[in-house]
Order: structure tokens, then sequence, then C-alpha cells
């Protein structure tokens, strides 16, 4: 009996994984296709919606492996770790010592946190549902908590908390900045502090699964699920110990310095600082964990999350093959998704895009992004495989992601923080701000529009996103751009 050989394997049940799987299975009805997980849970995108030409939204669910099965019945999913990969023979190896051939293989395994303290029982990373589990068992027993960290993870968490101090560090001058500028950043501050509504009967956007309805991972495993999805705090309770709504204190431009625990601290003759605006009651308490920033503050509290953001998780696909490397630690992609690895494809977080970027593109490592190059990986594999050529998608064209921070609506268009500063040359910014309800930012260079952060419900995002594409010169029309009684799209009919 002939060996099995794979004509595609994909590596990962994250979204740009099971994107990629789904793809495949829809491009290649005839085909059996091979998705590995270290999960038993993969993520499926589901209320898809196309706002615009290259803005998306859509919801993340949380399924069981086999459900990619049934919505794709040529797609057969596994649940097993790669030990290593043999580009040469082209076979996968497993933990349990299964080789798998492949004619072709995309690599979606996601990123792995950069946990500030790996071995401290205090300090927890979030990145999947295992760990948000172990944070929601930890919140509730919770009288402060210390956030480290400033991406979108970190802005959620710190706004959903309630019943619990919550302390932020970040190492910017301002909060999100991964997202938004100093401006959008004071004009959020307010939500840090006003009381939330209650959820409390609101209806579910979506079912969520828990590993207890599925098997359960081997004992000692330390593989992470797929990357959390938009949305993911909604309808979790983030509740601490405390009757108190909002309580949050932001330390800005500070590193983590050194972690103590309760003997640590008592020893080192250390002094813990108290919050502004508190009451210096807890001053007195003996804390689980104490954290030192470089501003020479101690505070105590119960544990601590690291929200850090994450490295492509590469390993252990590395050794002994000739894989690019980019800086950032992900496999260098040219403008196939193709790794620098014959017949090796990666998408997602676990990649670096490498080929000339479109001068509205960048790449951050969000989950639109994870779709859109897990679908164009797939795409390409196949465009390969039958020896025809593929144009770049369009979703590469421009920056465009829509998300929700502090309740508000945020979309990010193109060189929203002009992220591809050219030397020499000059960007105009143009604000609009309406306290509690909207914040609009555009960046002109030369008279032409290069990137927007609209927050809030602005209805500007189709008409800034074809003056990005489009390149209009906007000189004579720049006064009355963000001009809230004139309708900008009648200048461009």
């Amino acid at each position: 009996m002939a060996e099995k050989i794979y004509k595609y394997v994909v590596v990962g049940g994250g979204i740009a994984g099971v994107t990629c799987a789904e793809t495949l299975s829809m491009l290649c009805q005839d085909d059996e296709i091979l998705l590995i997980t270290a999960s038993p849970l993969v993520k499926v995108i589901t209320n898809y919606t196309q706002i615009s030409k290259t803005l998306e939204d859509f919801d993340v669910e949380e399924r069981p492996m086999t459900s990619v099965e049934t919505t794709c019945p040529n797609v057969k999913v596994i649940q097993k770790v790669i030990v290593s990969l043999n580009s040469e023979l082209c076979v996968v190896t497993t933990t349990d010592g299964d080789e798998i051939k492949y004619n072709k293989i995309c690599i979606c395994t996601g990123g792995k946190p950069k946990v500030i303290s790996k071995d401290n029982p205090y300090v927890i990373g979030i990145r999947d549902t295992e760990s948000v589990k172990e944070f929601q068992k930890r919140l509730c027993k919770a009288r402060r908590i210390i956030v480290v960290g400033n991406g979108g993870i970190a802005t959620e968490l710190v706004y959903e908390i309630e019943g619990c101090e919550v302390i932020w560090a970040i190492k910017d001058k301002s909060i999100t900045s991964t997202f938004v500028d100093p401006g959008a950043a004071e004009f959020f501050l307010d939500k840090l502090k006003e009381k939330k509504d209650s959820k409390t009967g609101a209806p579910s956007k979506r079912l969520k699964y828990t590993t207890d309805d599925v098997p359960e991972e081997q004992p000692g495993s330390t593989t992470m699920g797929g990357a959390l999805g938009p949305d993911w705090v909604r309808d979790l309770s983030m509740v601490g110990s405390q009757q108190i709504s909002h309580k949050v204190h932001v330390e800005y431009s500070v590193e983590v310095k050194q972690i103590y625990n309760t003997e640590e601290f008592l020893s080192s003759g250390k002094v813990q600082n108290v919050l502004e605006g508190g009451d210096g009651e807890y001053i007195e308490e003996k804390w689980p964990v104490y954290v030192e920033f470089t501003n020479n503050k101690v505070f105590g509290a119960d544990f601590v999350v690291s929200a850090t953001g994450v490295v492509p998780a590469t390993d252990p696909f590395t050794k002994g093959n000739q894989f690019d490397i980019a800086e950032d630690g992900g496999f260098k992609v040219n403008d196939k998704m193709e790794t620098t690895v014959k017949d090796v494809y990666a998408a997602g977080d676990v990649c670096s895009a490498s080929w000339e970027l479109a001068p509205h593109w960048i790449q951050m490592r969000l989950w639109s992004q994870a779709r859109q190059m897990g679908s164009y990986a797939a795409k390409c594999m196949v465009a390969s495989m039958n020896g025809e050529n593929i144009s770049m998608d369009f979703c590469f064209e421009l920056f465009a992601h829509v998300t929700k921070f502090f309740n508000y609506k945020v979309i990010l268009l193109g060189n929203f923080n002009v992220q591809k500063r050219d030397n020499g040359q000059d960007y105009e910014l143009l604000l609009r701000v309406t306290k509690n309800v909207e914040y609009v930012k555009v960046v002109l260079k030369e008279g032409r529009l290069e990137g927007a952060i609209l927050i809030g419900e602005t209805d500007l995002e189709e008409t800034f996103e074809n003056l990005i594409l489009n390149q209009t010169d906007l000189t004579p029309f720049k006064d009355h751009l963000l001009d809230p009684n004139i309708d900008i799209d009648d200048f461009f009919d």
C-alpha cells in the first residue's frame, strides 16, 4: 500500500489556519486537506460582513475541532503537536512519532505571549481561552491586580474589569498607543473612570464553548490555543471581590524593574506606594506579589497580568531548515505567502510580510490580517500547485481595521499614525473632536489623504477609504474635510 501524501497540510487551529483550511476546502473539493491543531478547540469566523472595499467585520467562535470537518467534508482535523519539519523529505513529525507527508504546507501557529516573568506563579499571560479562564478564576478573589502592557488585550481588560483595583503599567506616555495617538488616548481617559452599564440581560452574540465540552489536552501540555479573536471579552465575567465599579490607576512611561514575593519584599526594606486618590487602606496589607517599576514605585497586588504582546511561534520548524527570519522573529514571506523554504507557506502572526509593501498598508498582528493572510495563502498554494499565476489580494493595498475600545467603535485606515514617515515630507493633521461622542483625525501628505483614525459613529470610513486609495488632491477641500455640517461625499460624486 502506497504511503499517504497529503497535497495540502495546514498547521494551526487559530484564525489563519482554519481560514486557510476552509479556503483550500472550497478551492479543492476533490482533495483531502489535513488541518493539524495543538488544541481541541479551533477558531471559526462567523457573521462575516464586508463593510467596504477593505474593511471587514466578523465574530470569532471557538468550536470543537470536529466542527471544521462538518462544514468542510474534505478537511481532516487531528489534534497533534509538531516536533520537527524535514523540508527536504516534505514531512512533519508529531510528538507521538507520527510522520505526515505533504506536497505543500502552511504554518499558521500564531504567536506566543511575551510574559514578563515566565516562572512566577503570580504572573499570568493572556493569549487563548485557557489563559482567560485562569484569569477569571483568580480575578473573582482579587482586590487589586497589576496589568502590564498597552496593546489591545490590555486596553480591553482594563476597561472591562470591575470590583477590583487595577494598576495599569505602560511603557508609553499615553494609553493604547499601539493603536491610537495621544489625542485619542486623552479622549478615552474619561471612560476609564465612569461606571459601566451592567451587561446583565444583554443578548449573547455567540455561543461559547469551553474545554469542558471537548476532550482534555494531554497532562503537562504547554501548547496554547489560537489567539483570542475580536470582541473576546463579550459575556465574560470580569468582576473582582470588591464592591466597587471602575478604579484604574495608570503608571505612565514605566517598565517592570523587579517582581517580589511577600518574603522577598518584606526583607528588601522597600516601602509600597499609596495609589493616587486612594485612601491608603491597603498600605499595611501583605500582598502575594509586589512589582517595582523603573520609576522606583512599588505596588502590591494579588496577581500580575502580562499583556506585552506576542512573539511568532516559529518553533519547532526552524531546526535544520533554511528559513529567513525577520527582525520581529517571524518567517519572512514573499507576496505569494511563501517562506524561503520550498513548498512551505506561512500566514498570520507567525509570518512577517517581506514583499514591497503598498504605501498605505502595514502589518499588525491582528485577527483581520490573520483571516486575510490565511485565505490568500490557500489561493497561492493552489495556484502554485496548478502552475498558475495569482494577483496580490486587494486587501493588502490599504491597512484597514475595525475594533472596539472603551465601548467606542474604532476604525483605523492607512498610515493612521504616520508609521511610514518619509524623510523631508511634511504631514498635516486635521482633527475633529466631540467629547464623549467622536474623535476624528486625518493625516495628509502633500494635500492627499494618508490615513485616518475614526472613533465613534462617524460614518466617514468608506469616503476616507476611497480618498486614500484614489490619492485625490484635497487641497481645495481641506477646510471642509471635517466640517460636520457638510456632506463631503458631495464633493467627490
